[in-house]
């Protein structure tokens, strides 16, 4: 367990901060407590009044192999109103302010890289105010404390909705979902049509669409995470008016799902890593595979060969050598 790494993070109401964390299976242990403050081993009472000079926080042991330090960084900030300077939803006061301890130089980097680029996201109205400071002595909450969304399920419930963190990171990053900071941003770079076929399900003009006629070599990818997905070398014209495929470039970064809408029953084409609704698949294309990809163009981006290296997909020059 020699590779195991710390992450200190003050968030609000440390009760909050450490079911989102759980579920990832590169943390493996997370303790709720008190950094920040010249008290040594203050108690909850002391720290919740302010006596005690000290910040409600979590602190997580992680496998970098299983879930980078960004990711970290990710979850957190997914967790918390990072422009509230008087403390957290419900909570008033400095112990609730939100914190980011960094273990090392590398984590500072980190740490202010993600603040930059939350601050010019447009995510959020205000500027970002999460200090990044170093880490001090970091003292265990009392037993009481630690796992309390398992030992108190429907108190913990009640108080995330009433304090008015549920309604504000529901507003901020959708109800029911896990939008990462970094897919939140390309949304928002995305034109309404791009918007509406990824995000929507829906579905663009047949010939009148970036790429159902181009005849460039390179190959296409996932407009929101980039992943690939096509090739030039699998394309061809279907008559359809939507680009249209034989076959995919990575197979292991699509996802097939029953579509039963429209009163038809079709298989739908999605993107593994962004969940981007692409298009659907039919058994009426040519061989070898039999298989019609018709995929919407605002669902792609095309990286020409001579561009796989500059724009990071070099292990692809090969195809077009």
């Amino acid at each position: 367990m020699s590779n195991i790494e710390k992450a200190t993070l003050a968030g609000g109401c440390f009760w909050c901060m450490v079911e989102p964390f759980k579920v990832n299976p590169g943390v493996k242990g997370i303790i709720a407590g008190y950094i920040g403050g010249e008290t040594k081993n203050p108690t909850y009472e002391e720290v919740s009044s302010g006596r005690s000079g000290h910040i409600e926080a979590v602190e997580l042991s992680f496998d970098p192999e299983q879930v980078t330090y960004e990711e970290i960084l990710d979850i957190f900030f997914r967790q918390i109103d990072p422009t509230d300077e008087g403390g957290q939803f419900g909570d008033r006061g400095s112990q609730y302010g939100t914190a980011i301890f960094y273990h090392d130089d590398g984590q500072k980097e980190k740490a202010l890289s993600m603040v930059k680029k939350l601050d010019q996201s447009g995510i959020f109205k205000y500027p970002i105010v999460t200090r990044v400071l170093p880490y001090s002595m970091f003292y265990p909450a009392e037993e009481y404390h630690q796992d309390f969304y398992l030992k108190s399920p429907a108190h913990y419930n009640r108080y995330k909705k009433y304090s008015g963190r549920t309604k504000f990171l529901e507003k901020t990053w959708g109800k029911g979902k896990n939008t990462s900071i970094d897919k939140q941003v390309r949304l928002r770079e995305l034109s309404p049509m791009q918007y509406k076929v990824t995000q929507e399900n829906g579905t663009e003009p047949p010939f009148n669409n970036e790429f159902w006629d181009n005849d460039g070599e390179g190959i296409y990818v996932d407009i929101v995470s980039g992943e690939p997905l096509f090739s030039s070398a699998t394309k061809y014209d279907s008559a359809s008016g939507w680009p249209s495929f034989f076959e995919p470039l990575q197979e292991d970064n699509i996802i097939y799902k029953d579509d039963k809408s429209l009163f038809m029953h079709r298989t739908e084409v999605r993107s593994k890593k962004g969940d981007s609704h692409l298009g659907h698949v039919f058994e009426d294309g040519p061989q070898p595979s039999g298989l019609r990809f018709c995929i919407n163009s605002a669902a792609l981006k095309f990286i020409p060969k001579e561009d796989l290296e500059k724009e990071g997909y070099g292990e692809y020059a090969n195809l077009f050598a």
